[in-house]
């Protein structure tokens, strides 16, 4: 059973910088895209970055475009995601999320959408206070 868990959440001010990680297991790592997401109260689960199988494509949601940065580490079965220059506004759960890639023609591609990927984690809380 594929499982996902996020760490690195906390309470830091704005300007600072955070990383996440998420561990899984389960899996073939390498055969998953992989994604963040985050929940404020209140409001939908929204995008912020995903990375595809290979590692090759990243997307951003514009939003933290330039001050987030997404990075996996195939061998040791872990997605990062490094926070810079947080702001007030980015404070969230933030969730990671894998998608089972199942031919090699779309290992390149990163997704984007909550419906795109199948397995998720329980989340980690990041607060930035003003």
């Amino acid at each position: 059973q594929v499982q996902l868990v996020e760490s690195g959440g906390g309470l830091v001010q704005a300007g600072d910088s955070l990383r996440l990680s998420c561990t899984t297991s389960g899996h073939t790592f390498s055969s998953y895209a992989m994604g963040w997401f985050r929940q404020a109260p209140g409001k939908e689960r929204e995008f912020v970055v995903g990375i595809s199988s290979n590692g090759v494509d990243t997307r951003y949601a514009d939003s933290v475009q330039g001050r987030f940065t997404i990075s996996r580490d195939n061998a040791k079965n872990t997605v990062y995601l490094q926070l810079n220059s947080l702001k007030p506004e980015d404070t969230s759960v933030y969730y990671c999320a894998a998608r089972r890639i199942r031919a090699e023609f779309f290992t390149g591609i990163a997704y984007t959408s909550v419906k795109q990927y199948d397995y998720w984690g329980q989340g980690t809380q990041v607060t930035v206070s003003s």
